[in-house]
C-alpha cells in the first residue's frame, strides 16, 4: 500500500508543481514560479481547451449510455443457461483481448475511405460511401462506435456477475403474483441490481474519460487536422510532447484530474444511496 501510494502521490505532486511554473522545453530546464497563471491561461483558451472538454464529455456520455443499455441486454440474455452459452460468452468477450492501439489501427483500416471494408459493404448494399474517420462531423461518432465495440463486454461481465449473485426468490414471487417479464425486470431485478449498475457506470465512465489510445491511433496528433476528436487527454499530450509546454500541460492534467475525482465522488455517493 505504501508503494502504491508513493507511485500515485509522486507523479501527482510533480505534475502539480509543474503546473505552477512556466516549464518549457524540458522539465529539467530552469523555470519560474507563475502561480495560477497556467490555469488562467488554460481556462481562457476557448479554441482548444473548452472544445476538448466538450468532446471529452460527449465521447464519454455517448459511449457510456450505449454500453450500459447494450451491456444490460446482453447480460440478461446470458443470465439463464442455454446450449452453447460458453461459446457465446467467449465470442462476446473477444474484443477485450486486443489492446486499444491494435483495435484503433484495425478499425482505421476498416473505415478507410478508399480500401476499407465498411465502404465496400455499403457499396455492395447499394448505399453511398461514408467519410467515417476522415470527416470532422463523423469522426467522433465513429470512434464512439469503436469504443462501444471494445468495452461493452466489460459492462456485460460486471452486470452478469451482479445478476448471477441475485437471489431467485424475489423474481419467483413476482412471477407468482402475475408480473410479466418487463415488470419483473423493472420493479424487481433492476432495483436489486442497481448497486452493481453504479459500479459499472463508475468504472466505465472513468475509463472512457481517460481514453487516449484509440483516439491517437486513429487520428494522430491533435485529434485530427481540425482537432475533431481532440479530448483533454489528447490536448494535454500535444502540449507536452508536441510543444513541450509542460507547465500548461500539467495545468490541463490537474484540471482533468479534478474532473475525474468529482465524477467519482458523485457516482460513489449515488452508489451508497442505492445500498
Amino acid at each position: 500500500m505504501i508503494f502504491v501510494g508513493v507511485l500515485i502521490a509522486f507523479p501527482l505532486a510533480w505534475t502539480l508543481y509543474l503546473s505552477l511554473t512556466d516549464a518549457h522545453g524540458s522539465v529539467r530546464a530552469a523555470s519560474h514560479f507563475v502561480g495560477f497563471g497556467n490555469y488562467l491561461e488554460v481556462l481562457k483558451d476557448t479554441e482548444r481547451f473548452w472544445p476538448a472538454t466538450g468532446r471529452t464529455f460527449a465521447f464519454t456520455l455517448s459511449a457510456l449510455a450505449v454500453e450500459m443499455v447494450l451491456g444490460m441486454c446482453i447480460a440478461l440474455l446470458l443470465w439463464r443457461p442455454f446450449r452453447g452459452e460458453k461459446w457465446v460468452r467467449v465470442a462476446i468477450l473477444l474484443p477485450l483481448v486486443a489492446t486499444p492501439v491494435a483495435v484503433g489501427m484495425m478499425w482505421r483500416l476498416i473505415f478507410d475511405p478508399n480500401i476499407g471494408f465498411a465502404n465496400q459493404l455499403l457499396n455492395f448494399l447499394g448505399l453511398p460511401s461514408q467519410p467515417w474517420l476522415s470527416s470532422p462531423e463523423t469522426a467522433l461518432p465513429t470512434l464512439v462506435f469503436v469504443d462501444i465495440w471494445q468495452w461493452t463486454p466489460m459492462v456485460v461481465l460486471i452486470l452478469l456477475a451482479g445478476l448471477t449473485a441475485l437471489s431467485d426468490e424475489p423474481d419467483e414471487a413476482a412471477r407468482i403474483d402475475g408480473a410479466n417479464a418487463w415488470q419483473r425486470f423493472r420493479f424487481v431485478t433492476l432495483p436489486l441490481l442497481m448497486p452493481t449498475v453504479i459500479v459499472a457506470v463508475l468504472l466505465r465512465s472513468i475509463d472512457a474519460l481517460k481514453t487516449f489510445d484509440i483516439l491517437y491511433a486513429t487520428k494522430g496528433k491533435g485529434g485530427g487536422s481540425f482537432n475533431e476528436v481532440e479530448t483533454l487527454n489528447v490536448y494535454a499530450y500535444g502540449l507536452s510532447f508536441d510543444y513541450n509546454s509542460y507547465g500548461l500541460a500539467s495545468a490541463v492534467l490537474i484540471l482533468f484530474f479534478l474532473i475525474i475525482v468529482a465524477c467519482m465522488f458523485i457516482l460513489t455517493r449515488r452508489r451508497k444511496g442505492n445500498k
